[in-house]
């Protein structure tokens, strides 16, 4: 297309390029503390309250699995944690992080800061019900918190609060509020989602700026919607299930309490299916799985291509197979269940759908290594974290097809190889995107860099630590070691080795969890002490770089929406002065390089 057509596109004659499906609305400007930090409808200031609270409660899981690993190595250490705290620290530890950690920090965090930005809004469609999103969440975590202090302390029934043994008075947390508060919590949890997902998916398919099409969004932006529209349509397996196991704990339905004997005396329970609440659980828990990664997809593709100064390699393939992951998420759960007593058929087929979700996976990752390979790459800490990401997500994911496979899994199951597993495809890779994300976006949110020295030391010691924690993990699945025991010293069948293996696993993840600390020591003096950034120190092409100002303010740019012309990649375009060309400069300015066609 020509220039100057182009530009009569830019002033609407004729246009293509649509008007604003919505029309900027009247923003509440804060003009006091508590309505600029507290009581904010700002979507930038709501992310970074996410984030914190996130960052908080997970801070809450890293202790605990100290103490875990403590109590696995050297009990002698920790006498006050006995069987019952162990379980209930595991469990903890496991929901805390998959649920009000990654997730609340991928769609809460990263999704209400980046989505206005980089679509070219001024804010969320909806700022009012994203704010009661907000504090609805921190409700969860209060609650959630609180049963640590209850009678009888939190629930130790696992991560997956499996019935009957998560309502059974045997169970730690069991008979008293643990459990129900635990259960109040992500249902508190999930409505408080609803109502920010149902923000994000509005804000992207109605507030884009004119010119961003579907097809000249960010991958990132890709990953935020589709992960969104997963747990639209994941979470209310989860609340329903959570609704139905409180109702028979406080008032005795059998939705999946069988007749049981406990303690030698009947129950009143009759009827109920424990295999129904797997179901419904891992209904919702799979797809979670891509409803953190596939956030994490989408950031690692920018940041690749931003540090490696290149186009992203195939982006409407990498679209397309952020969507299949997100479908062929749904048909895969009961992969969780292979060893619950299915028949196996079904494992037949669950294990065929696992194996085919594993192609549209492999393509994102193939086309990451293409978009690097002869790319100007600049081993920036953002590029260190997603590289670190590529290998560690491959690894994990390469275990994940040992387990999809129905004779693999059944011995391995029970065993620290799933243990190692899930926390390197589930753990370790989202938060090196994490960590990347903080990094590559801090400048924007401060307008300062985080401190190089401390950030470098920080990847390194967090990455190789992650492969000493959790590589030795396999090597004991393969052996026998069981997960989920407290104490195993006195277990005859195991080698003396494998003790010393576990006692180094143990104070590796000290050390890698101290890193932590000294991240949060950066993310705090750097806002004010660190290197002053300016606009677009990343040289970036998407719009979150070109707002009015940085930090940018509440209505993200300024009197004018920026117009969009390109999509978010043009690195490196022949016959361009520069290295990139942001997505709102018209061909006009740039006349040695070739337009986009709408």
């Amino acid at each position: 297309m020509a220039a100057d057509s182009y530009e009569d596109i830019a002033i609407g004659k004729g246009d293509p390029i649509p008007a604003l499906e919505v029309q900027p609305q009247e923003l509440y400007h804060a003009k006091s503390f508590w309505t600029r930090w507290i009581f904010c409808q700002d979507a930038k200031v709501i992310g970074i309250q996410y984030s914190i609270t996130a960052i908080a409660i997970g801070l809450v899981a890293l202790v605990l699995s100290w103490l875990m690993r403590m109590q696995l190595a050297f009990p002698e250490l920790v006498p006050f944690l006995g069987a019952a705290e162990y379980y209930q620290f595991v469990t903890m530890h496991g929901m805390i992080m998959v649920i009000y950690l990654l997730t609340a920090l991928f769609l809460g965090g990263f999704g209400n800061f980046l989505i206005p930005l980089m679509v070219g809004a001024r804010d969320m469609v909806f700022p009012y019900v994203n704010m009661v999103s907000y504090w609805i969440y921190l409700l969860a975590v209060l609650v959630l918190t609180a049963s640590f202090f209850v009678p009888g302390g939190p629930t130790g029934a696992g991560w997956t609060l499996y019935p009957p043994q998560a309502i059974t008075s045997g169970t730690p947390g069991g008979d008293g509020l643990g459990i129900v508060l635990m259960l109040v919590s992500l249902s508190i949890f999930v409505i408080g989602f609803t109502m920010g997902g149902l923000n994000y998916v509005i804000t992207i398919l109605q507030a884009r700026t004119r010119g961003m099409t579907l097809m000249r969004m960010p991958l990132t932006i890709w990953g935020i919607f589709t992960a969104t529209v997963l747990a639209l349509f994941a979470f209310p397996a989860l609340i329903v299930s959570c609704i139905m196991m409180t109702l028979d704990n406080m008032i005795g339905t059998s939705f999946f309490m069988p007749a049981i004997v406990e303690f030698g005396e009947q129950s009143e329970y009759s009827g109920g299916s424990p295999i129904l609440f797997q179901h419904l659980f891992w209904f919702f828990g799979h797809p979670e799985v891509y409803i953190v990664a596939l956030p994490a997809f989408g950031i690692v593709s920018d940041l690749i291509s931003v540090h490696a100064r290149k186009n992203i390699f195939g982006y409407r393939m990498m679209v397309w197979a952020i969507v299949i992951i997100g479908a062929l998420s749904f048909i895969v759960w009961a992969h969780h269940m292979y060893v619950a007593g299915m028949n196996p058929w079904f494992g037949f087929f669950f294990a065929t759908t696992t194996l085919i979700i594993a192609v549209p996976t492999a393509l994102k990752v193939y086309n990451w290594v293409i978009t690097l390979w002869k790319g100007n790459i600049k081993l920036t800490i953002p590029m260190l974290f997603a590289l670190g990401f590529i290998v560690t997500f491959v690894n994990g994911g390469i275990t994940g097809l040992f387990l999809g496979n129905v004779i693999v899994d059944v011995p391995l199951s029970d065993t620290y190889f799933v243990v190692a597993h899930f926390h390197m495809v589930m753990g370790i890779a989202p938060v090196l995107v994490v960590f990347g994300a903080i990094y590559h976006w801090y400048p924007l949110i401060t307008g300062r860099f985080l401190h190089e020295g401390m950030g470098k030391f920080h990847f390194w010691v967090s990455f190789l630590g992650s492969y000493a924690i959790y590589f030795p993990m396999h090597y004991l699945g393969f052996v026998g070691v069981p997960r989920r025991y407290y104490e195993m010293y006195d277990s005859e069948f195991m080698a003396v080795s494998t003790n010393y293996l576990n006692q180094f696993i143990t104070i590796m993840a000290i050390i890698v969890g101290m890193a932590q600390i000294l991240f949060l020591y950066n993310l705090i003096t750097s806002a004010k002490f660190g290197k002053k950034a300016g606009r677009n120190p990343w040289k970036a092409c998407s719009l979150e770089w070109r707002t009015s100002e940085v930090p940018p303010g509440h209505g993200n740019f300024g009197k004018e929406l920026p117009v969009v012309y390109r999509w978010a990649y043009d690195f490196s375009v022949p016959g361009a002065k520069e290295d990139f060309i942001p997505q709102d400069i018209g061909p006009s300015e740039v006349p040695e390089a070739k337009a986009e066609s709408t």
